[in-house]
């Protein structure tokens, strides 16, 4: 029987690993796995070592100030790898905390892989080399990070985007607003603020603020959110208590609520692709601390920030990033979606060229596939 150890550090890798280990466990159902995750890969079956629900941080300084919280969690990983000698290591994403756990798995000779490449094409890029000496074999979401590992001689497969196949909604857009309980007849706009406390502390004031400036615009408007289950009750209500708009939350059912919607303001992250694929015209926000985004402008080398105008080459929806994410500059662009038929016809047809270029599905069929060949080397 296969020993399986995982590390998913966010709501994304969660999902993505549990998806993976489901269909690996189709080929090995007696198969035990434990590690680092959340709810879905509990839901698997999957023993929770660390819960990494409250490891939720952004940025630079955000980590130093919880490093403590990550070294505990760390020594606790590698105690448990020590202790059980997995088959194999598998790290999703969250990569500074998951290379230091590698460090261990190489020194034990377990084999590790890693799926969800760090975005070593857009900054940090000499991280690929320590990448190179710690990982088995990459398993990566898009085709133009391919080369990268290539070019260093790092084992890599392609699996495609796994949110092809996760992201659906057959409803109508009627079908969704009744499902979520919203008027039929009104213009609606979605917010995705984040998944993580301190995205959602930094987007959904600046949301709010710019819900109550569509109203005046945008009579009889109406604004909902799916909460993030990383997110809880108490997180989003303390922000709606002095809110002077009314938001309709949603628990879950993200999809459904992006169907539903004529709109969306979204903070960059993987929610920006999870809109393209359903289809919805939206503007991208982003927000970091004064020191964070200080840094990070230095070391990021790409023009673009949102992973939906990344896959497209150019951009193909508005970003709107620190002191630009204004209520008055995201009403702007959001009031001209709204209005202009032709502008949000350009942004879905895009979404079409996006959804393209993110594979043809089964990414984590393909993903345990890779598990299973590293796993049978092993015997």
């Amino acid at each position: 029987m296969y020993n399986l150890m995982i590390s998913a550090g966010e709501a994304s890798g969660d999902a993505h690993a549990a998806h993976a280990i489901a269909e690996l466990q189709q080929h090995y159902p007696t198969i035990t796995t434990f590690g680092m995750g959340a709810g879905e890969l509990q839901a698997t079956g999957t023993e929770l070592i660390v819960d990494c629900r409250d490891l939720a941080v952004i940025g630079f300084v955000d980590v130093l100030l919880n490093y403590h919280k990550f070294l505990q969690r760390l020594k606790k990983l590698r105690t448990v790898m020590r202790e059980r000698k997995p088959d194999i290591l598998i790290l999703v994403d969250f990569p500074d905390f998951n290379l230091k756990l590698a460090e261990t798995a190489k020194d034990l000779g377990i084999p590790v892989m890693f799926y969800v490449s760090p975005t070593v094409w857009a900054w940090r890029p000499k991280r690929i080399h320590r990448i190179g000496k710690l990982v088995d074999h990459m398993a990566v979401l898009f085709p133009f990070e391919v080369p990268y590992y290539e070019r260093e001689n790092i084992p890599v497969t392609y699996t495609g985007n796994p949110l092809v196949d996760d992201v659906a909604c057959d409803l109508t857009q009627p079908e969704a607003l009744a499902s979520v309980g919203l008027s039929l007849d009104k213009p609606t706009v979605a917010l995705l603020p984040g998944s993580r406390p301190g995205e959602l502390k930094r987007h959904l004031p600046v949301m709010l603020e710019t819900a109550h400036i569509l109203t005046t615009r945008h009579p009889g408007i109406q604004f909902v959110m799916p909460r993030a289950a990383t997110l809880s009750e108490q997180d989003v209500a303390s922000h709606l208590e002095s809110a002077a708009v009314n938001l309709k939350v949603i628990e879950g059912n993200t999809h459904t609520v992006l169907r539903a919607a004529d709109a969306v303001i979204c903070a960059s992250g993987t929610a920006t692709l999870e809109t393209a694929l359903i289809g919805t015209p939206m503007v991208v926000i982003y927000k970091l601390s004064s020191l964070n985004y200080q840094l990070m402008s230095r070391l990021i080398k790409i023009r673009d920030i949102a992973l939906v105008n990344i896959v497209a080459g150019y951009r193909i929806v508005p970003e709107l990033i620190q002191d630009d994410a204004n209520a008055e500059n995201i009403g702007i662009q959001l009031s001209a979606l709204l209005t202009n038929q032709q502008l949000a016809d350009t942004q879905r047809k895009n979404f079409t060229m996006v959804r393209e270029k993110l594979g043809d599905g089964g990414a984590s069929r393909k993903v345990a596939e890779v598990i299973k060949q590293l796993l049978e080397k092993t015997v």
